[in-house]
């Protein structure tokens, strides 16, 4: 494992290394909890834990709209996570999706998550680097990534493999955080690192060069980072009323009976992340873009 794939499996997986079970493990004994059999879930049930970026389904459906997603396309999920927007994807706009993430945690819950909702024949997972992922070369109508190149310090390479993989006209599909205008540093821990060297954070300006150099014609590009912001304030005061319920609930020896949600994934710093995130969206330290590029001509 490189040292990159290491650091960002210490940020992702944390909350596993700290209770000593899996995050399947922890995800089934969740769902037991709220009265939910892990073995036959529907996408209502995982909501909570399946999109795990800003926007939540309505930016991956945004996203999907903007770039004229369509039924029968291939459509490779950088970044995917735990598979949650593979599997929108799939079941609403008839895609076949092949989901690539470094942690192997993700990869794991994102299978087992498919195979329990009934998609497991559309969405497909695998554990790699994106900059070296095992698939044909011209087999991609569509690479999907949200929320995934702030934690790449090596764009370029990955790049490399997207060309590689997409047909000739092939459409990449960004929804990314960049940096700011503040050059003030970031309130820490955020969603994606909790020290500074784990984010890898480029200006849209930036970002959109090393993709011109890359080969990709920008097609339509849109700062949704007031929206992102209005999104993180409206669930930042949830998260946290809903870590008060859990501590009470433990003070008092009473059941939990709440479907999973993202702490148990990030461990209980998640909501100082939320709030953190929130801050430094509303300071302009980060901003959100949505983007569609084709692959232009060799």
């Amino acid at each position: 494992m490189s040292t990159t794939a290491e650091k960002l499996t210490e940020h992702y997986d944390a909350a596993s290394a700290q209770s000593g079970q899996s995050l399947k493990e922890r995800l089934q004994e969740a769902f037991r909890g709220a009265g939910r059999d892990p073995e036959r879930l529907n996408l209502a049930d995982v909501a909570g834990v399946d999109q795990l970026h800003l926007g939540g389904r309505n930016a991956s459906r945004v996203l999907a709209e903007l770039g004229g997603v369509s039924s029968g396309e291939q459509v490779l999920d950088v970044g995917c996570g735990t598979g949650g927007a593979s599997r929108l994807l799939a079941t609403e706009y008839d895609c076949d999706v092949v989901g690539v993430d470094i942690t192997a945690a993700f990869v794991e819950v994102a299978g087992w998550l498919s195979k329990v909702t009934g998609l497991a024949e559309q969405t497909h997972f695998l554990w790699a680097d994106a900059a070296r992922v095992p698939l044909e070369a011209g087999t991609v109508d569509v690479v999907w990534c949200q929320h995934a190149l702030m934690n790449m310090p090596h764009i370029p390479q990955v790049l490399a493999e997207w060309r590689r993989l997409l047909v000739p006209g092939g459409r990449v599909l960004l929804h990314e955080i960049v940096a700011g205008g503040n050059p003030e540093p970031l309130a820490l821990p955020v969603p994606w690192a909790r020290t500074s060297d784990s984010s890898h954070l480029r200006e849209s300006q930036q970002l959109q060069r090393i993709l011109a150099l890359s080969g990709f014609e920008l097609v339509e590009l849109e700062d949704v980072t007031a929206q992102a912001l209005s999104w993180r304030q409206h669930h930042t005061p949830r998260e946290a009323l809903g870590q008060e319920q859990k501590q009470e609930q433990e003070q008092e020896r009473k059941p939990a009976s709440s479907l999973p949600g993202p702490t148990l994934i990030f461990g209980e710093e998640f909501a100082q992340m939320g709030r953190n995130l929130r801050d430094n969206l509303a300071a302009d330290k980060v901003r959100v873009v949505a983007g569609v590029w084709r692959l232009g001509q060799a």
